[in-house]
């Protein structure tokens, strides 16, 4: 029988200012993503998408943690649904929306299987709180949230805290950083490649060592903010930043993940298709997963 992969949208786009990523489910989908996994032998089931609210229908209540309310309830939703996908035995495979619904989706596997192991590729670190964050945006705390970091505003019933081991978790092509991050990431024992390191040693290397201290027990998940890249390769996203990973560098990446058999979920977040150009950064998104579920050259 074949494995199933379960598709499940967030189209939440609360956890920061740049609207339309909340419509990155829809492009993923038309970017031909259920065919792709088709191919790949998978048996595909398409959840839609969990309801999230509308930032004009919303009242802004505490501007150091903007809409976390609203967040902490889509991400609620999200994460019992992962919860019974993973029950299940089928991949989960989120969709974003912004980077907060990560939350929702390491909840969820945590509440399934304790904690985990974690892959954060992305150009930001994402370990801000309420008390550091220069902007309030929530995307950039939700790594923070996940570690049991970022304060008892981020806890619910619906997920158990801390949802990942710092121990095991690694940050790849991380290029920008706020003032009291890095501080933070050494003091949890986050293991960080930035786009400098990876210049050094090369995306093998590290996604090799990454790879080796994110497996154990529980779950291992491929966190993928397509900031990562390059804004040449994925200029679909709010928060560009010059010089991220090449379009082979994030394929042989994710060609890795897939031959190293560990992970068994992934969600890809910040596609905005507003920002996009003709679908380049979906299509490039639904490419990615295809590499980190199977696909080859040969």
């Amino acid at each position: 029988m074949a494995r199933e992969v379960a598709i499940i949208g967030a189209a939440l786009d609360l956890g920061q200012e740049r609207r339309g990523v909340d419509m990155g489910p829809s492009a993923m989908r038309y970017a031909g993503l259920e065919e792709r996994l088709v191919r790949l032998g998978y048996a595909v089931r398409d959840l839609g998408n969990v309801s999230a609210a509308v930032q004009e229908a919303v009242t802004l209540e505490d501007p150091r943690a903007r809409f976390l309310p609203e967040i902490l309830e889509t991400c609620a939703r999200l994460a019992g649904l992962v919860f019974e996908t993973a029950e299940r035995g089928a991949i989960p495979l989120v969709l974003g929306g912004d980077h907060s619904i990560a939350l929702g989706t390491l909840g969820g596997l945590a509440r399934a299987h304790g904690p985990g192991g974690l892959i954060w590729i992305d150009a930001h670190a994402d370990v801000n709180t309420p008390e550091t964050s220069p902007s309030g945006n929530v995307h950039g705390m939700v790594l923070a949230a996940v570690l049991g970091l970022a304060g008892a505003a981020f806890e619910s019933d619906a997920w158990p805290l801390p949802a990942v081991d710092p121990t095991r978790v690694a940050l790849i092509g991380v290029r920008e950083v706020d003032e009291r991050e890095p501080a933070l990431l050494r003091e949890a024992g986050v293991r960080v490649y930035t786009m400098s390191e990876i210049d050094r040693i090369g995306i093998e290397r590290a996604m090799r060592e990454s790879l080796d201290r994110v497996a154990g027990s529980g779950f291992v998940h491929l966190s993928l903010d397509v900031d990562a890249l390059d804004p040449e390769v994925a200029p679909g996203v709010g928060t560009p930043v010059r010089g991220g990973l090449t379009y082979r560098e994030a394929h042989l990446a994710l060609e890795l993940v897939a031959e190293s058999g560990l992970v068994g979920s992934l969600e890809v977040v910040e596609v905005n298709p507003i920002l996009d150009r003709e679908n380049t950064t979906a299509l490039t998104a639904v490419e990615l997963v295809a590499s980190a579920l199977g696909k080859r050259i040969l």
